[in-house]
């Protein structure tokens, strides 16, 4: 399974996908993100991992 997120909430903290004051932030400060996977051999998405 890949889980793909831009924040490490709960470990960190929630993103509000905005650069602002995480602590002065608002319920309605928080912006929806979307991340997409494209699947097209024009424009194909790929991971990259490194093994240690």
């Amino acid at each position: 399974m890949v889980q793909i997120q831009s924040t490490w909430f709960p470990l960190i903290d929630r993103n509000t996908q905005q650069f602002q004051d995480i602590m002065k932030a608002k319920d309605t400060d928080f912006k929806k993100a979307t991340h997409k996977v494209y699947s097209s051999k024009l424009h194909p998405s790929y991971l990259k991992v490194r093994v240690l």
